[in-house]
Order: structure tokens, then C-alpha cells, then sequence
């Protein structure tokens, strides 16, 4: 699917249609046009992005691949930005990550991604309904669908804080596999988030500072405020990562205390039990001649020794704090 919005200075006006407002954007010189590529075939998709926005095939290339790190490239009369953003699903920490592919250059934008993208339908909905104007101009709209794809972040990690309570209340009341589960789960989606989050950090860093003809003053000030929040997104994320291993670290030692406690009390059971064993065993044995075997009271002599085993054990078991 490709959806088009072209915008006219003269009129002032915005259309919304199909390719065929690309033809039109090119016979003008001052008008502005937002490309929008969903789900296209790669090659028809490479021979339009190359034959009307002159856009380098390599950078085509890495914008069609499933994974690739996020990028930025800069050419003679645009860049290349390589996002990762949300897949439309995603709601939780368990998430799955979409490419989004922006070519900025000064009358054009185009923005490309394999499947349905929250940020972008967003970003396209504000032009429509007038509350984001191509007038402002395409750094300014590619801000806006950069912004768009962060702050989907925001709401999963900031989740994460009240989550990880409740996982570590849990751990105290109710330790299982599910929340071992669960935690190891976390971590690794935590590791995840923070590659990505530190990966586009570094982009919009190198944005904001870049000199270009092409990026005004403002622009680069829209594009350190989305530096500024990934960067504390990114803080968040490793901080409750490492928080994630306390509690891993937390669960591990729990379950060795508990591991340790069982043993004890086996260790308690079968010191016990072994003394009077032997004694039961020796007196068991089916000898004519055992002397003991005809001493009167013998019984409750063995029983009265068994007794005094059994306390003695106790007692120490008692003083070594076993019990």
C-alpha cells in the first residue's frame, strides 16, 4: 500500500491520494509530499523510491530487511533514519519490534515499514484532522513520527516499576516457577529494550548536532528532545534491569535457603534414625548364640538406650541451633 499527502505553498493546501501526486510533486519545485509505503512489493518498491526520490539501493536494502540495527545515514540531498519501533500488538514488556525506514530530504519524505504501524497512522491522522501541517515543514513531521515511535516506549517501561513490586511480593509469599518464569522472562526483554533504546539514543544524539544545510536550529532542538527521552527511557530500563537481577539473585537465594532447610531436616532424620537402626539390626540377627539375647530386662534396656540416643541427639541438634 502506498498512501500519499502532498502539500502546495501557493494554495496552501493539502491532498490526499496515490501515487499519482508523486508526478505532480515533480513538475513543482516548492511543493512538499509525505510518501507513506506499507507491505509493498521489494522491488516495485526499490524502483520507485529510486527512480523519484534518487534514494541510494543499499539504504533501500537495509530498510526492507526484517532486522537490522537502527541506523542513520546521511546522503547529498537527504538522510536516512532506520527506527525500530512497536509492533501494533505490543502493549507489554513482552513486546516485538517493527522496522520503520524515514528518508528525509527537503521536499520530500518518505516512510516505509513491513507491517502496520501505530506511530505513523498517528502522525498521518494529525495532518489529516490539521493539528500537524506539512507547512511546518518534513524535519518537523519526521520529529513528530520519531516522537510518536518513542513515546510508545514510554508507557512499557514505565509499567515496569509497579510490576516488579508485584513480582517481588510474590516472591516472598508465593516463590514458583511461574515467577522464575517471569523474571527471566523480564531480563531479556529488558537487555533488549536498552540495546534499542541506547542504539537510537545515539541517532537522535548525532541529529541534534549534526550541521546540515537542511536542519534549521529548531530542528535540531526537536530532535535532542527526543535525545533527552530516550535517554532517560534508557536510564529507566537498565535501572530496572538490574533490578530484574536482584530479584533473580533475590529468588535463587530463597530457593537455596528452602533447599537448605529440607536437607537440614532430612540431615535431622536420618542421624536419628541411623543409631537406632544398628541397634534394631544387631539385635535382629538370627544367631543362637547372642548372650544379650538372654539377659533379663534386655528389652528395656535396648528400648532405654534408644531413648537416651534419641535425646541426646536432640539436645545437640538443639545447641547447634538445628532445631
Amino acid at each position: 500500500m502506498v498512501r500519499v499527502m502532498h502539500y502546495d505553498p501557493a494554495s496552501d493546501k493539502t491532498g490526499f491520494g496515490d501515487q499519482s501526486l508523486i508526478d505532480q510533486w515533480k513538475s513543482e519545485e516548492a511543493s512538499l509530499i509525505w510518501v507513506d509505503i506499507s507491505g509493498m512489493n521489494h522491488d516495485e518498491e526499490c524502483n520507485l523510491l529510486t527512480k523519484c526520490f534518487d534514494i541510494n539501493s543499499l539504504a533501500i536494502a537495509d530498510a526492507q530487511r526484517d532486522r537490522h540495527p537502527p541506523k542513520i545515514e546521511f546522503f547529498d540531498n537527504y538522510f536516512f533514519l532506520l527506527l525500530k519501533g512497536l509492533d501494533a500488538n505490543t502493549s507489554t514488556i513482552d513486546f516485538t519490534t517493527i522496522q520503520i525506514a524515514l528518508f528525509i530530504g527537503k521536499r520530500f519524505l518518505v516512510t516505509r515499514r513491513a507491517s502496520e504501524s501505530v506511530s505513523l497512522d498517528k502522525g498521518w491522522k494529525e495532518v489529516q484532522n490539521g493539528s500537524l501541517k506539512l507547512s511546518q515543514g518534513l524535519n518537523h513531521i519526521a520529529y513528530r513520527v520519531s516522537r510518536l515511535i518513542t513515546d510508545r516506549y514510554t508507557p512499557i517501561v514505565l509499567d515496569l516499576e509497579k510490576q516488579l513490586e508485584q513480582l517481588e511480593e510474590s516472591m516472598f509469599n508465593d516463590p514458583n516457577d511461574d515467577l522464575l518464569e517471569q523474571l527471566v522472562s523480564n531480563n531479556r526483554n529488558l537487555k533488549k529494550l536498552r540495546r534499542i533504546l541506547t542504539y537510537q539514543k545515539g541517532l537522535f544524539d548525532e541529529l541534534a548536532k549534526r550541521k546540515e544545510s537542511h536542519l534549521s536550529d529548531n530542528d535540531q532542538h526537536e530532535y535532542t528532545d527526543i535525545f533527552e527521552h530516550l535517554d532517560r527511557l534508557a536510564s529507566l530500563s537498565s535501572l530496572y534491569q538490574e533490578l530484574t537481577l536482584d530479584l533473580l539473585n533475590g529468588y535463587i537465594s530463597l530457593s537455596s535457603h528452602k533447599l537448605n532447610k529440607i536437607i537440614k531436616v532430612l540431615t535431622i532424620v536420618t542421624v536419628v534414625l541411623l543409631p537406632l537402626t544398628l541397634i534394631a539390626g544387631i539385635y535382629g540377627m538370627n544367631f543362637e548364640s547372642m548372650p544379650e539375647l538372654k539377659t533379663p530386662n534386655g528389652y528395656h534396656i535396648v528400648l532405654e538406650i534408644m531413648g537416651f540416643i534419641v535425646l541426646g541427639l536432640i539436645i545437640f541438634f538443639r545447641k547447634i541451633k538445628w532445631l
